[in-house]
């Protein structure tokens, strides 16, 4: 029997969990829709554990029309409603008002730089940062990227939800010593 050794923050109990470090943490992605997601889903975890997040993952996928930015971006106050009344996902009125104004900007930003992928990496010339994982919570890189999307009119985007949000979509690979992981890509 082969022992996978995977980072320590890993709940082994919980196969959402070990499946998400296992095929997507740290893996670099470049579709628009997926870095959305991903970024929204980073602003619902700020003071939360992100295995909260992960758990209601496809609640929020179906809540948020599978985060399609363009419907996000026009969610009403009916929808606004529906959301903080949807138990499956982290009804937090000021997170859901964050989410829509946030995917206005997202669009912005596509629409200056051809994609929010082409924006994201060119804060690294489309090299991913390899680092030791850490109990650091930032970085000069998410506190550059962090004030930028706060100057473009972001919200719940502060240098800690863009580390997170920098390791989940590969920017930083930040997989510990001795991960499994990390031989995969050696």
């Amino acid at each position: 029997m082969n022992i996978i050794h995977r980072c320590t923050w890993v709940n082994q109990k919980n196969l959402r969990y070990i499946t998400y470090h296992d095929a997507e943490w740290g893996v670099p992605c470049h579709d628009d829709r997926m870095l959305f997601e991903m970024l929204i889903l980073e602003g619902f975890q700020a003071g939360l554990s992100w295995e909260c997040v992960l758990n209601k993952r496809e609640a929020f996928r179906k809540a948020y029309d599978n985060f399609d930015v363009e419907k996000v971006a026009t969610y009403d106050e009916k929808k606004r409603m529906e959301l903080l009344a949807n138990a499956g996902i982290i009804r937090n009125r000021l997170k859901i008002n964050a989410s829509i104004n946030n995917a206005n900007v997202f669009i912005e930003i596509q629409k200056e730089f051809e994609s929010f992928d082409k924006y994201l990496w060119h804060f690294t010339n489309n090299e991913v940062i390899k680092e030791p994982c850490t109990l650091r919570a930032t970085s000069p890189l998410s506190d550059e990227i962090s004030k930028d999307l706060i100057n473009r009119g972001m919200k719940y985007v502060g240098s800690t939800v863009i580390y997170s949000f920098l390791q989940a979509v590969g920017v930083i690979n930040g997989h510990m010593e001795g991960c499994d992981w990390n031989k995969s890509i050696e």
